[in-house]
């Protein structure tokens, strides 16, 4: 498993809301599910999104949008022209009931074709485990990729096909934003270049790659420099010099920061006993794993999960 699908297992779209509305100005759509992350795609029409900062970012069609929570936000059709009190809509995916995925929508209306509409596709994503919020801390408040709008027809249709609420449509439109959530970050971190964390940089390097792969497939097992740089097939002093200098720190350094981030969760997730935990992520006995936790985090393992549990 590489870095990037390591941190995004277990996100999961939940109840994606497909609009297709007919809305006269001045509008503004609130979106009310504070989730970590909120993707708005914009097939028709656009508007402008306001954060609780106020920061305000433009998309039009074509556009899609990642959105970090959990601070509230909110669409506006064109907060620079208000003539009048908005007509205020709302979208929550997370809701236990029928609003996200009625026919009407607190008021919106789906599935029209009438060229003036704005046409949106929604998903918010829940996020389970802790390795998720090392994603979020790479990522800014809003990020924004513009992709060809010769696409926007084809999701339109698979958005309005959702609506209609056939058989399996929901589960399509979900499954579909969780690969557009893929994409749209890859786009993102690709276009980052030099400015993308370490570990996504690593994963076009032809002697990196192999070795983070294996690092985060199998995170307990015993390597060593140069069991890794047998992954990678190449000398172990190449391989110890490259990996440096890509990931900004050694080989080993890197597999037990991994292995840390690891811990972490399983310690905060699960009932395994420290010992079990230790075992997980590839250390011999309980003890030089408290003692390792501890240098890198600052607390025991035990320490950590009863702050973890308090957290929660």
């Amino acid at each position: 498993m590489d870095p990037l699908s390591c941190l995004l297992s277990g996100i999961r779209a939940e109840g994606s809301v497909v609009t297709s509305a007919v809305l006269d100005g001045p509008w503004t759509i609130q979106f009310a599910d504070r989730a970590p992350l909120t993707m708005i795609s914009v097939f028709r029409g656009g508007g402008t999104l306001i954060l609780a900062d106020g920061t305000r970012t433009r998309i039009t069609m074509g556009d899609t949008a990642i959105v970090q929570g959990p601070e509230p936000f909110r669409l506006v059709d064109d907060p620079d022209s208000l003539t009048g009190p908005p007509t205020e809509y709302e979208i929550s995916c997370f809701t236990s009931g029928e609003d996200c995925c009625g026919e009407e929508l607190r008021g919106i209306r789906w599935g029209s074709d009438q060229p003036e509409a704005t046409a949106l596709v929604v998903g918010a994503y829940k996020t389970s485990a802790r390795r998720h919020d090392r994603l979020l801390r790479v990522l800014p408040k809003v990020l924004v990729i513009s992709e060809e709008t010769d696409v926007c027809p084809w999701l339109e249709a698979a958005a309005s096909d959702a609506a209609k609420l056939s058989a399996g449509s929901q589960a399509m439109m979900d499954r579909l934003l969780d690969w557009g959530l893929v994409c749209t970050l890859r786009t993102w971190f690709e276009q980052a270049g030099a400015d993308a964390p370490h570990w996504y940089r690593g994963m076009a390097d032809e002697i990196v790659a192999p070795a983070l792969q294996a690092i985060h497939t199998y995170t307990g097992k015993g390597w060593t420099v140069a069991s890794l740089a047998a992954e990678s097939g190449v000398s172990r002093a190449l391989f110890a010099k490259r990996f440096a200098a890509v990931m900004g720190r050694p080989p080993l350094n890197y597999l037990t920061e991994t292995r840390m981030d690891e811990a972490e969760e399983l310690l905060a997730d699960t009932d395994l006993t420290v010992a079990q935990v230790a075992k997980k992520v590839g250390y011999a006995d309980a003890f030089g794993f408290s003692a390792a936790f501890k240098r890198y985090r600052g607390v025991s393992p035990k320490a950590f999960r009863s702050s973890a549990t308090v957290a929660a």
